[in-house]
C-alpha cells in the first residue's frame, strides 16, 4: 500500500533534542541542561506579559515595530534593518531557506549549534562541517572548505555547546575570505554574556551586505518560554527573511515582555555578573578535579563544557548526576560523548551539582 514519503533530505534530518527536565523514570530534576537564566526574567518583563493577556483576540503587530525600535535604540542600529522571529532558531532556518538550496553548500564548525545542520538539510543543501580548533572555530579550516557552491557559513560566537569564542580580528578575516554571494551568519545567542557585548559583529554587519547577526531573548533576558529572537543585517538580507517568515511570528505579549526586558538594564547587568562570578567558581572547581581527568573548556557563555578524560566517563557521570537529582547535557549525537555541558545555575544549584560530582568521583572537599 502506498503511503506518503518525505523528501530524502528531510528524512536525513535528526530532529532537535531539547535539554531534559526529568529523569528517565519521570522524576523532576534540577535542570542545568538548557542554558536558561537561573535568575528568571526581569519583573518588569513578567508584568508586561500579564498586562497583554487582554489582547488575545487580536493578532500581534506582524512587523514587531515597537520591539524593533527598542532594539535599535539599545544596540544603536537601524530598526528597519531588524527582523524578529520565533526565537533565533526560526531565523537561522529562514536564512538557510532564503539563500541555499539543492546543490549549494552550507558550512558550520564541528561542535556547532545543532540547528545549523537541521536548517541546512531542510533547505536540501549540502552540509559541510569544518574541523575545530580545540572545540572552537578554526577560521583557516572554514576558509579551506569554501567553494563557488558555498552560500551560507554559520558561526556561533560564543559557541554552543562548547562556550568558545572567536575574536573580532579572526571573524573579520573570515568575512574577508568569503565570496560576496555567501552569507556569513554570526549567531550571538550568548552575546550579552560577554563584557563588551560583541559590538564588532554588529559593525561588520553594518558595513557589509552579506553579514547577518542573530540574537535571542531566551538566554540572559530569561524569556525562553516566549520564543523571541531577532536578526540584523543589510536591508536586502532582511527583506528576504521578511518574505519567508510567518506573518505573526512574535506574540503581542512576547513583544511587550521583550521591550520591558530591554529597558531593565539592572537585571541584565546582575545576570551577567552572577554568571561571571559563578562560571569562574565552577571553572576553578573543575580545575581542582583535573586529577580525575576533568577539563573545563574556557567559556564566554552561561555554561561550561566539561571533558571527562579519566576513569569516569561522561555517560557514567551523566547518569550518576541524574540519580543525585541533577540533569545536565550529554551530547554524543554531536560528537561530544566525552563531555557534559553544565549550565551555570543559582548558588545552591552550582554548589549542589559540584558536591554531587565530587561524591560520584569519590573526591572529598
Amino acid at each position: 500500500m502506498n503511503t506518503p514519503v518525505a523528501k530524502p533530505w528531510i528524512e536525513a534530518i535528526s530532529a532537535y533534542t531539547p535539554g531534559q527536565a526529568k529523569s528517565d523514570d519521570g522524576r523532576i530534576l534540577i535542570k542545568l541542561s538548557a542554558n536558561e537564566n537561573p535568575l528568571g526574567c526581569s519583573p518588569d518583563a513578567a508584568a508586561a506579559l500579564v498586562d497583554k493577556s487582554a489582547s488575545l483576540a487580536r493578532y500581534p503587530d506582524p512587523a514587531s515595530t515597537m520591539l524593533r525600535e527598542a532594539l535599535g535604540v539599545v544596540y544603536e542600529i537601524d530598526s528597519d534593518q531588524i527582523v524578529c522571529g520565533t526565537g533565533s532558531d526560526e531565523l537561522l532556518n529562514l536564512i538557510a531557506l532564503g539563500y541555499a538550496g539543492a546543490g549549494d553548500d552550507i558550512i558550520y564548525v564541528r561542535y556547532g549549534f545543532s540547528v545549523y545542520d537541521i536548517a541546512a538539510r531542510k533547505a536540501a543543501a549540502n552540509v559541510i562541517v569544518a574541523p575545530d580548533k580545540d572545540y572552537g572555530t578554526d577560521v583557516d579550516a572554514l576558509l579551506a572548505l569554501v567553494t563557488d557552491k558555498t552560500r551560507v557559513v554559520f558561526v556561533a560566537n560564543p559557541n554552543n555547546p562548547t562556550g568558545t569564542h572567536c575574536d573580532d580580528s579572526e571573524l573579520a578575516r573570515l568575512h574577508a575570505g568569503l565570496p560576496g554571494n555567501c552569507v556569513l551568519v554570526l549567531d550571538q545567542a550568548y552575546g550579552e554574556y560577554m563584557d563588551d557585548d560583541g559590538p564588532a559583529a554588529l559593525e561588520l554587519a553594518r558595513r557589509h551586505d552579506n553579514v547577518l547577526i542573530t540574537r535571542t531573548f531566551s538566554k540572559i533576558f530569561g524569556l525562553a518560554a516566549e520564543r523571541i529572537g531577532w536578526c540584523y543585517g543589510h536591508p536586502g538580507l532582511i527583506a528576504t527573511l521578511n518574505r519567508v517568515r510567518a506573518p505573526f511570528n512574535v506574540t503581542t505579549a512576547g513583544q511587550a515582555a521583550a521591550i520591558a526586558a530591554l529597558a531593565d538594564t539592572e537585571f541584565v547587568t546582575r545576570s551577567r555578573q552572577h554568571n561571571a562570578e559563578w562560571r569562574a567558581w565552577m571553572a576553578e572547581e573543575f580545575a581542582s578535579l583535573s586529577n580525575h581527568g576533568l577539563r573545563a573548556i574556557p567559556s564566554w557563555a552561561n555554561f561550561l563544557m566539561v571533558l571527562f578524560e579519566g576513569k569516569c566517563g561522561a555517560e557514567v557521570a551523566y547518569n550518576a548526576l541524574m540519580a543525585e537529582g541533577y540533569i545536565v547535557r550529554w551530547l554524543p549525537g554531536q560528537g561530544l560523548g566525552n563531555g557534559l555541558r553544565i549550565t551555570i545555575g543559582t548558588e545552591d544549584e552550582n554548589r549542589g551539582v559540584m558536591a554531587a560530582l565530587r561524591k560520584i568521583l569519590g573526591d572529598s572537599v
